[in-house]
């Protein structure tokens, strides 16, 4: 079947903030800073947990259509100013919860050091249900944010509603993300609007067992598309089973023992005939196999974009006999509480039978402490490098894109594009310039973290940031030379380690990152040469196994047939590419 190409929008650019416009219109109780794409609760009272969650948009209604929500581009997670300012918009004395990973955890660090007296006042949770790979693979790359994230919103919710203490929501919130599970199937990949129209992932006769929220490709195809109370029992078997040592993510108990909510979500292009459907298999399925599912709660939660697909996820109930756990009732009482929240849908509360404007902006951040200003050594050669370099990214964007949906959620090019039209805005505004190269540099890494969004954003503003803090450390020269920016390199990789698992051969933009810092190293007068081990490190990406990143999700045949190169690693390759030029300019 064919991807759905179509939508209903202006100009992809806006979208997201006119999505979320037209939630605080349907609920005026909201509201909204377009700036940072924040929206919260207008009149939530001090008396209460605030919990913030967020992530790239796309995955709608989750998840402003639940908590207070800082929303990335689509498929693409927010900035850390975006997500601190969500913090200080519902601050109160009780206290607030975040999610996310690099961003999330990088605003609380923040929030923390300016606020020193309001620190313990964030906890920070990370939900991690997906159990398309196993627990070795998962143990490497971490496990993916699903639907089940739905269910911590609202049990976690209601809980703060009843007035309990940060601590208490967050041990609640903690337990309900560690006994929850979900597995993804679809028919076809989605369309990120803005995007080149793609050809079909997936033949007539083929599902995708394991998809991820992103595009990204699944952990097995099946053919012929099988019955679907065949499919039901392979999803359970991958959220159930308990004989295979890499999965057993429930620690269930077997006969007749185990209690459970089950959550049928639709991805995006599921018809609601076809959901009650999938329930309904569902639950005769579970019954077959001696659980009893006190909940059935089914409908549209946490999306991507159009996909057609839907997931399960399984919260498993405490036993009588646990201590370590809230009991069963208060979790199912949880559940069931009244909201407002737009996102959820009505559940029966039974088992199944077979605004004012928001507050002023805080002021600024301090600017840099004064330092020493250090020069290029070739002040409008460096002008013209970082130009052709964001002019080689914009060209690249169709042919990283490409890459992306075959490795990865499809974003990486146009995430990779728009930091190089923002860099290239701070270049004519003359913030970046080589009069300054460790102010330049900071600025890229401002742009990277505030422009580009996403993991990749976050890791190309952590070694920019790395690499001025190194340049800066070098022994106050005046002009940058080529055994500075050498040391300085290979600085800001080890520091990009610390925020990383991969490792070269990883497929990642780790790769040409560690082989140009190495061969730089080696030899601080020969960029060029460092620039072809760059490259060539690049290249070889189209051959090594995924052990990291979003790649590590993708089915290893799928891979090795297309041999396309990592995105990420490809964007790096242009951009040192660039960088250097033909020797002309």
């Amino acid at each position: 079947m064919g991807v759905q190409t179509k939508h209903f929008l202006n100009v992809p650019s806006s979208l997201v903030v006119e999505s979320l416009q037209g939630l605080c219109a349907i609920n005026p109780k909201l509201g909204l800073d377009a700036n940072n794409k924040v929206v919260y609760l207008i009149n939530r009272g001090e008396s209460t947990v605030a919990l913030i969650c967020g992530g790239g948009s796309g995955h709608e209604p989750a998840h402003a259509g639940f908590v207070a929500a800082v929303c990335g581009n689509v498929f693409a997670s927010p900035g850390p100013t975006q997500v601190r300012r969500a913090i200080e918009l519902v601050d109160n004395e009780k206290g607030n919860y975040t999610g996310d990973v690099l961003n999330f955890g990088l605003a609380k660090e923040q929030f923390a050091a300016q606020h020193p007296s309001r620190a313990d006042k964030v906890r920070f949770l990370v939900v991690g249900d997906d159990v398309a790979v196993g627990k070795t693979q998962g143990s490497i790359v971490g496990r993916r944010g699903l639907a089940g994230t739905v269910l911590v919103y609202k049990i976690a919710g209601a809980l703060a509603q009843t007035g309990a203490s940060l601590e208490e929501v967050y041990t609640v919130a903690e337990w309900v993300s560690q006994n929850i599970a979900t597995v993804g199937v679809g028919l076809e990949h989605c369309h990120v609007p803005g995007t080149a129209a793609g050809e079909a992932h997936l033949t007539s006769s083929e599902i995708e067992i394991g998809m991820g929220i992103h595009n990204e490709a699944g952990a097995q195809r099946v053919s012929p598309v099988p019955p679907l109370n065949e499919l039901i029992q392979t999803l359970l078997d991958l959220l159930l089973s308990q004989s295979d040592p890499d999965r057993g993510f429930l620690p269930t108990e077997g006969s007749g023992k185990d209690n459970v909510v089950l959550l049928v979500n639709n991805l995006g292009g599921v018809s609601e005939l076809e959901l009650g459907g999938i329930a309904r298999e569902a639950v005769t399925a579970l019954a077959g196999r001696y659980v009893v599912v006190q909940r059935v709660i089914s409908g549209t939660f946490m999306t991507s974009l159009n996909m057609p697909g839907f997931s399960l996820t399984l919260l498993l109930l405490p036993s009588p006999s646990s201590t370590a756990a809230p009991p069963s009732e208060v979790i199912l009482r949880l559940l069931d509480a009244n909201t407002s929240a737009p996102g959820w849908k009505w559940t029966s509360g039974a088992p199944p039978s077979v605004p004012p404007a928001p507050p002023a902006v805080l002021p600024s951040e301090r600017g840099m402490d004064q330092r020493q200003r250090v020069r290029a050594q070739d002040v409008p050669g460096f002008a013209r490098a970082v130009e052709r370099a964001c002019n080689a990214l914009d060209k690249a964007e169709p042919e990283i894109t490409k890459m992306d949906t075959v490795s990865g959620d499809g974003d990486c090019g146009l995430t990779l594009q728009t930091g190089a039209y923002a860099v290239l805005a701070r270049l004519r505004a003359g913030s970046i310039s080589g009069e300054d190269v460790i102010g330049s540099l900071v600025a890229v890494s401002e742009v990277a973290a505030e422009k580009m969004g996403g993991t990749s954003g976050a890791l190309y503003s952590i070694f920019f940031s790395a690499l001025a803090q190194a340049l800066a450390a070098s022994g106050g020269a005046s002009v940058a030379a080529a055994d500075d920016w050498s040391r300085a390199v290979s600085a800001a990789r080890e520091q990009l380690y610390t925020y990383t698992r991969a490792r070269p051969p990883s497929r990642t933009l780790v790769d040409p990152v560690a082989a140009f810092a190495d061969a730089f190293s080696d030899n601080p007068s020969d960029l060029r040469t460092a620039v072809r081990r760059a490259a060539e490190a690049a290249e070889a990406t189209r051959d090594v196994e995924a052990r990291v990143g979003r790649s590590a999700y993708i089915e290893g045949g799928l891979l090795r047939r297309e041999r396309a190169p990592d995105p990420g690693a490809w964007g790096v390759k242009v951009l040192l590419e660039a960088l250097v030029g033909d020797g002309t300019a």
